[in-house]
């Protein structure tokens, strides 16, 4: 399989004047295209500057990114807002969704600085992506019209729209609920067998057991890096936790506490009275 991500011995400084802050220290790796990979680590590891860099929001001080065949640590300016358009498609932990446009409208916005020609109309490539993440009848929907979890969706539609040849995805469940966390993985992972190459960064180690490989940062480089082992799939997920609301409602409902008592006998109501 041939790699869509290559670094080699990439570095980053911030010199913030009196101190050089080395974010990413020597990191050299591979993503072939396909994969699911989740980029983990503590607060100042590196994790943010590694993806920034990945996302062409950053160039490396040092060494060399290749993303498909072009090597994009060279390129300038405008070259790079070309890429970020074209091939990379973002999906942030905040949704960063426009508050007065639908959903729709909102899908359609990246498409708007692409050069395509010919094909489907904009309208209607946004309304297949919607359809993708299972929002195609919320289309006409505002955001504060929908919950968090099809917000969320939204932004991974939006993310889809000009048919990147890679996702990022940061902290795409810190703002959700563990049920709706399992949904948006399913999503993921349903868009990767898919064929699409997800990069995410996390925090959680439960949310980062549902990709195909995590790789750890510390102080700036790669400490670990390995397939995940016993890995989550969101469809067995979601059937657990509901299979355990279910067991407590079904304890709550034959819980004393939550009987009242019979009238005429003054004992719990049973299924006689």
């Amino acid at each position: 399989m041939s790699a869509l991500i290559q670094l080699d011995h990439i570095h980053k400084v911030y010199d913030t004047g009196a101190v050089s802050v080395h974010a990413v220290r020597d990191v050299s790796l591979s993503i072939n295209k396909g994969e699911f990979v989740a980029v983990m680590g503590s607060s100042g590891s590196g994790k943010s500057t590694l993806m920034n860099i990945l996302g062409c929001l950053d160039r490396p001080t040092e060494g060399h990114y290749l993303l498909g065949d072009v090597d994009v640590s060279k390129l300038g300016r405008n070259e790079l807002a070309e890429i970020r358009n074209e091939k990379i498609g973002f999906v942030f932990q905040g949704f960063n969704l426009l508050s007065r446009t639908s959903a729709l409208e909102n899908v359609e916005l990246p498409m708007l600085y692409g050069h395509r020609t010919g094909g489907p109309s904009e309208r209607e490539r946004a309304q297949l992506a919607l359809e993708k993440v299972g929002l195609g009848q919320r289309a006409d929907h505002h955001p504060n019209q929908l919950s968090g979890g099809q917000q969320q969706r939204v932004a991974i539609a939006r993310a889809l729209a000009n048919e990147p040849s890679l996702l990022l995805a940061d902290e795409p469940t810190g703002n959700l609920d563990t049920q709706t966390s399992v949904e948006i993985m399913g999503l993921f992972q349903s868009l990767n067998e898919q064929g699409i190459t997800i990069v995410m960064v996390t925090h959680e180690i439960d949310i980062a057991h549902y990709t195909r490989r995590n790789i750890v940062m510390r102080d700036g480089r790669v400490v670990s890096d390995q397939p995940v082992d016993k890995r989550f799939i969101a469809t067995e997920e979601l059937q657990k936790l509901r299979e355990e609301q279910k067991a407590v409602q079904l304890a709550g409902e034959f819980s004393p506490s939550s009987k009242s008592l019979c009238g005429p006998c003054a004992e719990i109501r049973c299924a006689l009275c």
